[in-house]
């Protein structure tokens, strides 16, 4: 398949997936739904293919020859800030928590439902432009922490804070909401658009990543306060 379609106005998608049959049904899927698809089976090359294509959003499987996907998404991740949607035929939940920590912004069990992995990947990609709609401000500062919406960026002390693409939007959304607890059910929905099933811990491990980036001790947060049962609190002045 050439990777270089014509086509600029469809998203562009990178599977990273070496079961060969799986990852054509969900090309064919997908472009059915006006994507342009791009496939890599060896893990090994994952890195460099993200990086080659900048793709819009990427599917990756967790198991994979030559390097794993865990391993690609830390290592990618200091230079690709688009989503990372993992593919995981396991339930056990450190390897869903283990590739949040590496930087993937959600994660989908096999077998994949089409639908649901086109709805999530979906999600994904729409999930910045609603948070900065629904934002009446495009710049917030606490103190010396400052969080940009246009670009996309945070600075601490005019230090540039290395932050995810799912990173920032958590942020964003807990700050934009300062001095107000957000549920797990609210911020499932602004970021995922899926209600919260209660045990998905995928939130409290981005703002236990968050933490200590903005300052804030893991285990004393002063900025990003945990409501027990109940959600998050962004705490305007320090």
């Amino acid at each position: 398949m050439d990777d270089s379609l014509d086509s600029k106005q469809k998203d562009f998608v990178l599977i990273i997936e070496d079961d060969e049959r799986l990852a054509n049904l969900t090309r064919e899927y997908l472009e059915a739904n006006e994507f342009r698809v791009a496939i890599e089976a060896d893990g090994a090359h994952g890195v460099e293919r993200i990086l080659e294509l900048e793709p819009d959003i990427v599917i990756l499987d967790l198991m994979l020859p030559g390097e794993d996907g865990l391993s690609i998404c830390r290592r990618v991740r200091p230079q690709y800030a688009g989503p990372i949607l993992m593919l995981t035929a396991r339930t056990d939940d450190m390897d869903q928590v283990l590739g949040l920590e590496m930087g993937a912004d959600d994660y989908v069990p096999k077998p994949v439902q089409p639908r649901v992995l086109l709805a999530r990947m979906r999600a994904l990609m729409r999930r910045s432009d609603q948070i900065e709609s629904n934002s009446g401000a495009a710049r917030l500062t606490f103190n010396d922490l400052l969080i940009d919406s246009a670009t996309r960026e945070a600075w601490l002390s005019n230090e540039r804070i290395d932050l995810t693409s799912a990173e920032f939007d958590l942020l964003w959304l807990l700050a934009d909401n300062a001095g107000r607890v957000l549920t797990r059910e609210e911020i499932f929905s602004a970021l995922r658009g899926i209600k919260y099933d209660g045990q998905d811990r995928s939130i409290d491990v981005r703002v236990s990543r968050i933490r200590p980036k903005i300052g804030d001790d893991p285990n004393q947060p002063h900025r990003i306060k945990t409501v027990r049962s109940k959600g998050y609190l962004f705490v305007k002045d320090v």
